[in-house]
């Protein structure tokens, strides 16, 4: 419970300064994202690890994605990617849309640390904070997961898994609260949205597996799964997230989301703001992270 608690209160550390503290993350507010990514950059140097930024130009001025690595012993062989994007929609200051996924990541990364030298974990993990996400720019090549994805296949970097986090922060407690998109509303999916979701395509099968068998022994938080062929092209939803710049790509990848606009009423919206958010949820989903990848013993 003590654990729950710390890792609750880190999260809301987090929302306060990514939507408070900076507020809305948009193309239309350059220096809000030039702080955020400083923000993201401060937080992974002071946990000691060595941080990239790697920017690029979006019209007439400069964005960045910032990624950083903790390999968990010294020649791993198993690389995973935990990416989410950092900006938001025009008009909002998105704390589920998606600075939760921000806070996620970077707790996530925090627990991650503080296992090296008391666990013999095969694997390392690249923490990557995307730029742009939101439209103007989603569909567009100046998107941080395509300008990633697009480098990242190019130098044949190695990706066993990418994991996106997008939106993973707002639950609903009654009958009805949550919809799905046609014909899933046919299939048993839950009616109410207290359940985090893991949406993977047919080519990262055996990934979406091995996340929702970890996910699972966290009894704590209730997981679906969704796995969609041609990536997704025939339930376009599925898409609208940087998980679909891997697919493209022909990596292994999956979005771990709380469904998006199917529950949350705030999406895209000023409303959508920190106090709305289930901090409970979000820590259950921390510790989920963790089992997954300390699923990688010796």
């Amino acid at each position: 419970m003590i654990h729950i608690q710390e890792t609750i209160e880190r999260l809301q550390d987090h929302l306060q300064a990514l939507t408070l503290t900076i507020g809305e993350r948009s193309v239309f507010t350059p220096e809000n994202l030039k702080r955020t990514a400083e923000y993201i950059e401060s937080f992974y140097r002071d946990m000691g690890l060595s941080v990239q930024s790697e920017p690029y130009r979006y019209w007439d001025f400069t964005v960045a994605n910032v990624s950083a690595e903790l390999s968990l012993c010294t020649n791993p062989s198993k690389r995973y990617l935990l990416g989410a994007h950092y900006d938001s929609v025009a008009g909002t200051v998105g704390a589920d849309d998606n600075a939760s996924a921000i806070a996620v990541q970077m707790e996530t990364a925090r627990q991650l640390k503080s296992l090296k030298g008391r666990e013999e974990l095969d694997l390392a993990v690249k923490f990557v904070s995307f730029a742009l996400e939101e439209p103007p720019v989603f569909g567009t090549r100046y998107m941080g997961s395509r300008v990633y994805a697009r480098k990242a296949r190019g130098k044949k970097e190695k990706i066993d898994g990418m994991i996106c986090l997008e939106m993973v922060g707002y639950t609903c407690h009654y009958p009805g609260c949550q919809r799905c998109p046609f014909p899933l509303m046919f299939l048993g999916y839950p009616k109410e949205g207290n359940f985090i979701g893991i949406v993977g395509d047919f080519s990262s099968r055996e990934f979406t597996n091995s996340l929702l068998e970890a996910f699972r022994k966290n009894s704590d938080l209730p997981v679906v799964k969704l796995a969609v062929p041609f990536r997704g092209w025939l339930l376009p939803s599925v898409r609208l997230s940087d998980h679909a710049s891997f697919w493209d790509r022909g990596f292994k990848a999956v979005m771990i989301t709380d469904s998006s606009f199917y529950r949350n009423p705030h999406y895209h919206l000023p409303s959508d703001t920190m106090d709305n958010l289930d901090y409970r949820f979000m820590a259950e989903l921390v510790d989920s992270l963790l089992i997954f990848f300390r699923s990688h013993q010796w």
